[in-house]
């Protein structure tokens, strides 16, 4: 009796939490279990926007991690993980803990939630542009703008289907950031690999962009049928 009452109170939880978009990312069901196990320990002193804040010093310290690994040696991009974790926390719980304690704004939230992103994705694509040789760093602007194709996309299907989601299939900004933790590791370990591995992320990107694109496109001809 009393396990089926924690999992009725679990699944109230989940369902308030992120009552606002759906999740489709591989790691969807872990990392819903890993916040809802970490809000109720988020100091009340502690709010949302202050998340955010925290989320965007995660991003300034990758960009720190690129500058340093340019400079000093290449073992500081592993600062770069501990950024990514931050940016996790202050991303992924900012939202949340607005629903969790019932003290959500919608649309101010969701607006100032884009506006992070996007200061993150371009101080970390800006990090790489130092780090790079100067031959490659077109990817740093490539990942940057491949990135911001597919906030749009987001925005766009949000607008069509007044559904929200900011995964790619299986794909979402949490994969994202165990991709570039992965890519950091490789390059401390055999220099120079970031290169390929920079390049590869950034024609998957546009690949899976292309895709989305198109499915969207049907979603908005379907939309305009429905309407006739």
């Amino acid at each position: 009796m009393g396990t089926e009452t924690q999992a009725a109170d679990y699944s109230a939880i989940v369902q308030r939490t992120f009552s606002d978009r759906k999740r489709t990312n591989i790691l969807k069901r872990a990392e819903q279990l890993t916040i809802v196990f970490l809000l109720p320990k988020v100091p009340k002193f502690i709010s949302p926007n202050l998340l955010t804040f925290i989320g965007t010093l995660g991003s300034v310290l990758i960009f720190l991690a690129f500058v340093l690994g340019t400079y000093i040696t290449n073992w500081y991009l592993l600062l770069g993980i501990i950024g990514l974790v931050i940016n996790w926390l202050g991303d992924s719980l900012d939202g949340r803990l607005a629903y969790y304690r019932n003290i959500p704004r919608r649309w101010y939230g969701f607006a100032l939630d884009i506006i992070a992103d996007w200061i993150g994705i371009v101080l970390i694509g800006f990090g790489y542009y130092i780090y790079a040789e100067k031959s490659t760093q077109i990817v740093a602007f490539a990942f940057v703008a491949l990135y911001g194709w597919s906030i749009i996309i987001s925005q766009l299907r949000y607008k069509i289907t007044n559904e929200y989601s900011i995964d790619s299939g299986f794909v979402g900004p949490t994969e994202l950031r165990f991709i570039i933790a992965f890519i950091l590791t490789t390059e401390v370990l055999y220099p120079g690999s970031i290169t390929y591995l920079a390049g590869l992320i950034t024609i998957t990107l546009l690949i899976i962009n292309t895709v989305d694109s198109f499915k969207l496109l049907k979603l908005g001809d379907l939309r305009d049928k429905n309407q006739d």
